[in-house]
């Protein structure tokens, strides 16, 4: 193995790590819930904490990047990662459990802007370039599926009472390797050489902005649509449109900034921004329901659950290692092909998925869908991120990655309320099939919004026709 791939296998060791302490703890929840004697509200709140964290900092973390070293900032991540993991695990009530997910989720951000940077300086040239977005990919997707199974494996074990403590202490050994690695193998690497003061000033602006919006959307969630969330969620408007006029008259002054906005003109990005929003509010929410379906309306034990998305991400796995190849050569109609069976996936498990559902068709479906999947994500970011100039690697990269976090949160919250809404009070089968439906018709929409993006994106990133060569 060259020091380039291994460079990019610990730097994507860690990616893996933030992705997946998004989702494992889905199907934890209800150990979870039982355990710290927890509300649905503060179960809500315990994942959307973390996604709001990491949302607020993560252009902060490109930023801190850019200026102080990608390596430093990286390290200085994942020492906040592993701790904030210990006490997640050691928590003994919802509300620390809450603060701690919080932590670990600025804690990522710091870390995972890095990522992308990183590979945008290793790999220079756009065919390998595209293949390590690739990776990058697959990384995303796998720490999805690995999230849910684990999740459902630890929650299981009986080596201790409280097993679902485990989900957030395996985080330990492999932060202390990547540590190690990191220390040893990676390189420094600074975009920003002039010498300017960090905008401490806009980092205040832009996380309280994006705290109180992503809070907003939380808070009804739990409490319905009040005057509360309402005004918070115009008061969050309001801040983060003072941050874009603070933010462009540093820009045109030559003082420091967060947000370089000569990014949005660039039609790629926007494009890239628009697709891998509305693909992650769609995948967030489909995991988060499919587990509260799954176990609550079939019935279907953790384990058991986790072994079947287990399915989801052998598709996404066997898709994701042909994707590069098959992007080369076939472009958007490959893309098009992966949207359209991730639809037709979700139409038959609205049609087909019910308690007497046979186990092999819910594996097989789920194997399917993971096939779609795989074949999108490792282009999201090679579609917003090419044609880019080096100097806009971290802010590109943290940019990218807000959106797709804060999809990721709309998704939860947007898509979760739906659910509950049909679900009532009482559910049923029924009913639990009915808001299953619901949210999976929101998520067909969700997916033609990708289509829209997918088909505009100019051809000299992806062709539309067959091509046996890529021309950047």
């Amino acid at each position: 193995m060259n020091s380039k791939n291994l460079k990019l296998m610990v730097i994507l060791s860690c990616q893996l790590l933030t992705i997946m302490d998004i989702f494992i703890i889905n199907v934890s929840i209800p150990s979870i819930q039982r355990d710290l004697h927890a509300s649905h509200g503060e179960m809500q709140l315990m994942i959307a904490s973390y996604l709001i964290g990491f949302a607020s900092f993560l252009i902060t973390g490109g930023r801190l990047g850019d200026m102080y070293g990608r390596k430093k900032i990286f390290m200085i991540g994942l020492v906040f990662f592993m701790l904030s993991s210990v006490a997640c695990g050691v928590s003994y009530g919802a509300a620390l459990l809450v603060i701690s997910r919080f932590i670990q989720g600025i804690s990522a951000a710091l870390m995972s802007p890095q990522v992308l940077s990183m590979i945008q300086i290793l790999f220079a040239g756009h065919e390998e370039r595209t293949k390590a977005m690739g990776w990058y990919g697959i990384t995303i997707g796998l720490g999805t599926i690995l999230g849910q199974f684990l999740g459902g494996y630890f929650s299981s074990m009986t080596l201790m009472e409280e097993s679902w403590r485990l989900i957030f202490l395996i985080n330990i050994p492999v932060c202390l390797l990547a540590l190690w690695f990191s220390n040893a193998i990676l390189t420094e690497s600074k975009t920003n050489a002039e010498k300017s003061t960090f905008d401490f000033f806009g980092v205040i602006i832009l996380a309280s902005g994006l705290f109180c919006f992503t809070y907003a959307l939380t808070l009804s969630e739990h409490q319905g649509i009040q005057i509360g969330s309402i005004v918070l969620l115009i008061f969050s408007i309001v801040i983060l449109l003072f941050f874009v006029a603070i933010q462009k008259m540093r820009l045109k002054r030559g003082k420091s900034y967060l947000i370089d906005f000569t990014l949005f003109s660039y039609k790629n990005f926007n494009l890239g921004i628009l697709a891998v929003s509305f693909f992650f509010i769609m995948l967030d929410s489909y995991f988060y329901i499919l587990s509260l379906f799954f176990q609550d309306g079939l019935q279907i034990g953790s384990l058991n659950a986790g072994e079947i998305i287990v399915f989801q991400g052998v598709g996404f796995i066997l898709a994701s290692l042909f994707s590069a190849k098959f992007i080369l050569r076939y472009g958007k109609k490959f893309l098009v092909t992966g949207l359209v069976l991730i639809m037709s996936v979700l139409i038959l498990q609205i049609l087909l998925f019910d308690r007497e559902t046979p186990f092999f068709i819910l594996c097989l479906l789920l194997f399917f869908h993971g096939l779609g999947v795989g074949s999108i994500i490792p282009s999201l970011a090679t579609i917003a991120l090419s044609g880019l100039p080096q100097k806009l690697a971290g802010n590109a990269s943290g940019v990218y990655n807000t959106f797709q976090q804060v999809a990721a949160i709309l998704g939860i919250i947007v898509v979760g309320s739906v659910f509950y809404y049909f679900l009532g009070v009482k559910p049923s089968l029924q009913d639990y099939h009915a808001a299953f439906s619901a949210a999976l018709v929101i998520n067909m929409v969700c997916l033609f919004m990708v289509l829209f993006s997918i088909l505009k994106v100019s051809e000299s990133i992806l062709p539309s026709g067959k091509r046996k060569t890529f021309q950047p």
